[in-house]
């Protein structure tokens, strides 16, 4: 693959520390989540997942949905990102909901969204290494 852009982001110390783009246009403060023994303070890296692949699938289910001369411009994406002990370490699980416009039939919404999953960077990046559930709304 010939990368047409390349995001760097540096993080220090782990879940208690920082995280910030070469570009320094995101720099945020990061901690465990209280449900995993830490603050909260911060944001932590499943929030910054879900965000990025929200973002994604939301351009993705446009690309499809210009292709198809279908408006999903008012769509919205909403990317549930849990961890939890996945045999000696951790793993994630994700759940993709997509509100779909008013207005756009179930079978067409579903098939759109079917597409956005098979052309979506993160979806191909996850995809057999993680679940990942579609729901459509």
């Amino acid at each position: 693959m010939d990368a047409l852009y390349t995001a760097v982001a540096t993080a220090t110390h782990g879940r208690e520390g920082r995280a910030v783009t070469s570009d320094g246009k995101l720099d945020v403060g990061l901690s465990a989540p209280k449900e995993l023994g830490g603050d909260g303070k911060g944001t932590n890296p499943e929030q910054l997942f879900a965000a990025g692949y929200a973002a994604c699938f939301g351009s993705a289910l446009g690309v499809v949905g210009r292709a198809a001369k279908v408006d999903v411009s008012e769509a919205a994406v909403t990317a549930e990102v849990g961890i939890g002990k996945q045999g000696e370490g951790f793993g994630l699980a994700v759940t993709l909901r997509v509100e779909l416009p008013d207005g756009l039939d179930e079978e067409t919404g579903r098939k759109l969204v079917e597409q956005a999953h098979q052309v979506c960077p993160y979806s191909n990046a996850t995809r057999g290494n993680i679940d990942v559930e579609l729901v459509v709304e």
